[in-house]
Formats: structure tokens, C-alpha cells, sequence
């Protein structure tokens, strides 16, 4: 089943990829993006924070992706849109 989870990914404040046209100031430095592009960082920062309070988990991407789906918050939406919900970094580090 797809999605395996979702993550933040609208709206999201993110530094600019191209240098801003005119005079660049901290305004014109950041841009609001959406997509996969801005849902994955989120997801990927996740686990180095999970990975460096759990080391021992270095090294078992199978054993990282099931503690990462079954400790998503339910965000009681059909499965097909939502996977198993919002990956939560307090309950895998918790209950790991």
C-alpha cells in the first residue's frame, strides 16, 4: 500500500535554489515550496535524530522503516491517503 506515510510537505519555508533577481536580502533568501521535495528533508531528519540516539540501529534499514511506520500518529484519514500517518520521533525513540 502507498503512501507507507505522510510528512509535512505544503508551504514549507525553505532557502532559495536559484540567487534571487535584484538586491538580496534575508526576504528574497527563502522561498514557501511544496511537494515530495519538502516532505522528504523532514522525514530524513527524523531518523539521523533517531539513529543518533539509537545506534544500534545503524545498519538495519528494514528494522529503521517498521519502527518508523508502526510509531506513526494515526491521523484517522483512508490509508491510501495517509499510509500509516505522521511519523513521530517521541514514540519511536520511547518505545524502542
Amino acid at each position: 500500500m502507498k503512501p507507507d506515510l505522510v510528512a509535512p510537505g505544503e508551504n514549507i519555508l525553505s532557502a532559495r535554489h536559484q540567487w534571487p533577481k535584484g538586491k538580496f536580502t534575508v526576504r528574497n533568501a527563502y522561498v514557501e515550496m511544496s511537494g515530495t521535495s519538502m516532505a522528504t528533508p523532514h522525514v530524513s531528519g527524523l531518523l539521523a535524530a533517531f539513529l543518533s540516539a539509537r545506534r544500534e540501529f545503524i545498519g538495519y534499514p528494514d528494522r529503521v522503516k517498521a519502527l518508523l511506520l508502526q510509531h506513526c500518529t494515526d491521523l484517522a484519514r483512508d490509508p491510501y491517503i495517509q499510509g500509516k500517518g505522521m511519523p513521530n520521533l517521541v514514540r519511536m525513540i520511547m518505545n524502542t
